[in-house]
């Protein structure tokens, strides 16, 4: 789960982690009384939507004067703000975080992530705070380090010593960045984060390091253990079809293809979507209808798929385990008819009773096409929607 920049600095703080002041504002009038509160000459007026880059797409300003800041936050608020991050369509502004200004001696960039390879967490740093990590990758990958910590054991003074010597920290600041270090990846741990990146970290003249930026992902599987977590969401900011999905239960992700998928389990979506692929066409989804794919359920999915207007078919790839194939077969056909479905739609059911279940899709009516085999169901769904 994304959350903005305000949020991820708010739980920082919670964790004793220093920020600079800021301001959270809603409309031009209250940037402009909100600078007059910052202890500082200058200020900077950022975007609060759910993507990176934000600078280079006009979403981060500096003011020097309240009306300077007001101006800034007339234009700002409002527009669709155009990022690498969120693709041609850009994001609506509809808040902006105004914040004092430090005075800057140096940038880093440091991070915490899942490291899948190792089981364990990465921290990843470098001296090029500020670059976009992935150019610095590209272009310099040895101006990045990435330190694996296993979570069993914790992290340690030496880890933390390679990260100081690697970016070159004079040996009178050790001490300082050493405890930031601690605090993040103990606020990594606590909150459940999958993602924590810091970018820039700054040096101030007082030699204190500052958190400029902070984008945190949190693990929503974790949500049980942080109630709190609701209260972050801003479905402004996400995709209303993955809203609508969750809200009945539903594990659905947009993307950008045109077949429609509706499958049980993670896995096999997953399969299904590389198979897909394989085959010449585009998954339109990540779908999961889990393993109670009943006739309301399916209808729920369907509707969600028909949604989306890229959609020019659909695959139904569905494993009978727990539940049977026939259930799922009747769920299907009710579902199609109590929505009139025109798009054509490819069904592969395997497994319990999957032969009673063949049966009731020829016996339909509906605009179906059986499949064998999932290689045979996405071939024939990619010849469909490809003409």
């Amino acid at each position: 789960m994304d959350i903005h920049e305000y949020q991820a600095k708010e739980i920082l703080s919670k964790h004793g982690i220093k920020i600079l002041r800021s301001v959270l504002c809603h409309k031009p009038e209250e940037v402009y009384n909100a600078y007059k509160t910052l202890s500082s000459s200058v200020a900077v007026v950022k975007a609060q939507v759910h993507a990176g880059g934000r600078g280079k797409g006009g979403g981060v300003k500096i003011a020097k004067s309240a009306d300077e800041a007001q101006s800034i936050a007339e234009k700002m608020l409002g527009m669709n703000l155009v990022t690498a991050q969120t693709g041609k369509e850009g994001k609506l502004v509809r808040k902006v975080l105004v914040e004092e200004g430090a005075e800057i001696i140096k940038e880093f960039y440091l991070s915490l992530t899942i490291d899948r390879k190792n089981a364990g967490i990465a921290l990843v740093a470098s001296a090029e705070g500020g670059m976009e990590i992935e150019e610095v990758s590209k272009n310099n990958p040895e101006k990045i380090l990435t330190v694996s910590v296993n979570p069993l054991y914790g992290l340690k003074s030496y880890h933390i010593l390679e990260i100081c010597l690697f970016l070159g920290i004079d040996k009178n600041l050790f001490a300082g960045l050493s405890k930031l270090i601690n605090l993040l990846y103990a606020s990594f741990i606590s909150e459940d984060m999958s993602m924590l990146e810091i970018n820039p970290l700054i040096l101030t003249g007082s030699g204190e390091f500052i958190p400029l930026d902070a984008k945190i992902i949190l693990d929503d599987n974790a949500d049980f253990r942080h109630p709190a977590f609701k209260d972050l969401v801003d479905e402004n900011e996400e995709e209303p079809l993955e809203v609508k999905a969750k809200s009945v239960g539903l594990n659905y992700i947009k993307l950008d293809g045109n077949v429609g998928c509706m499958v049980n389990g993670a896995g096999l979506a997953m399969a299904t979507m590389d198979t897909i692929k394989e085959f010449g066409a585009t998954p339109a989804n990540f779908l999961d209808v889990g393993g109670t794919a009943d006739s309301k359920r399916v209808e729920t999915a369907f509707n969600i798929l028909l949604s989306d207007k890229n959609v020019k078919g659909i695959f139904i790839n569905i494993f009978g385990g727990i539940v049977k194939c026939d259930m799922v077969a009747e769920g299907v056909v009710s579902a199609a008819k109590n929505i009139g479905l025109k798009l054509p739609v490819v069904v592969r059911l395997e497994g319990t009773n999957a032969d009673i279940a063949a049966k009731i899709i020829e016996n339909s009516g509906m605009n179906f096409v059986s499949a064998n085999s999932l290689a045979d169901g996405a071939q024939k769904i990619s010849k469909i929607v490809n003409g």
